[in-house]
């Protein structure tokens, strides 16, 4: 994982109890906090290493979650992009050597599996179980859903799957759209169209491009639902906002003191719980770079172990 805010560091267990028991927010007296916000942002541009933020048992397994040293913005400066890569290919051979039977990384990872093809760690982005959990997020009955946002390996993923399924998913724009038909061709099933009406669907699956505008042109009582990592600024009182790809966690995992980013206590993204999904499973192939698992088998396997839909 990675911080997000700068005031973010005080989220964690390292930092207040009191506050990483509850879903981050914005506090007013953090400000007060500053002078020791900014030593703690210019020691991480320093001591550019991991370090552990949490470590929880289930069952058999004893797991740890690291932290990056690094803030939401700085993933979108190019010129940051090398020195993140590099930490991130650190925490990986470093958890090879300590003998770690399972690691999950936000990022696609492929180039860490290319780069050391002899690793044992096994890395897994999660993506399979984020379609699964947003499939399984979309009411029944739907017969349509608008999708907007940065096209991610997810979105590419849940479109395709959506059109399997007869169900029609719309795009806004035309440089989305030629993306997901170049990408989809003929297992879209013809289900793939382009409008420029904001108000045929009363579904949106959103990433992280939309913008206030656009979300002010939704219908009333549309459900917004993000394939992204970060959460929509809920600005429609008349709608509805699913949260970020998330599952409740079994009662058999201990240790979860606090909140992870904005989710309540005991719910965890669907990223972290990949990654003990397939320790657990023992399964022995890598899901990064633009491999996805098979969706079914990742989603019973986590209702199996406990995990459950929000």
């Amino acid at each position: 994982m990675h911080l997000t805010t700068p005031e973010s560091i005080y989220h964690l267990r390292v930092g207040f109890a009191c506050l990483a028991s509850k879903p981050y927010s914005s506090a007013w007296y953090l400000w007060l906090l500053w002078p020791v916000t900014l030593w703690f942002m210019m020691l991480t541009r320093i001591y550019r290493r991991t370090f552990v933020v949490e470590r929880n048992r289930f069952r058999q397994l004893r797991l740890q979650t690291w932290a990056i040293p690094n803030f939401r913005e700085q993933y979108h400066l190019k010129w940051q992009k090398e020195s993140i890569n590099n930490m991130i290919e650190e925490a990986v051979l470093e958890a090879e050597e300590k003998g770690t039977s399972g690691k999950e990384l936000n990022r696609y990872g492929e180039v860490y599996v290319k780069k050391h093809p002899q690793l044992k760690v096994k890395l897994v982005d999660g993506s399979s179980l984020a379609v699964a959990v947003l499939l399984n997020s979309i009411p029944k009955g739907t017969t349509q859903v608008l999708l907007r946002g940065n096209l991610t390996k997810v979105a590419f993923a849940v479109a395709f799957s959506l059109c399997q399924k007869g169900i029609q998913v719309t795009v806004l724009r035309e440089d989305e759209y030629e993306k997901l038909d170049k990408s989809l061709g003929t297992k879209s099933e013809g289900k793939l169209v382009i409008s420029k009406s904001y108000s045929s669907c009363k579904v949106w699956l959103v990433g992280d491009d939309l913008t206030e505008e656009e979300q002010r042109k939704a219908n009333k009582g549309t459900l917004f639902i993000p394939f992204s990592q970060f959460p929509l600024k809920n600005l429609r009182k008349d709608c509805f906002y699913h949260t970020t790809p998330a599952m409740q966690t079994p009662k058999a995992l201990e240790n979860v003191d606090s909140c992870e980013n904005w989710l309540p206590r005991r719910v965890m993204s669907v990223w972290r719980i990949a990654g003990i999904l397939h320790a657990l499973e023992g399964w022995e192939e890598h899901e990064c770079g633009y491999t996805i698992s098979n969706i079914d088998k990742v989603w019973e396997a986590c209702l199996k172990h406990g995990f459950q839909p929000l």
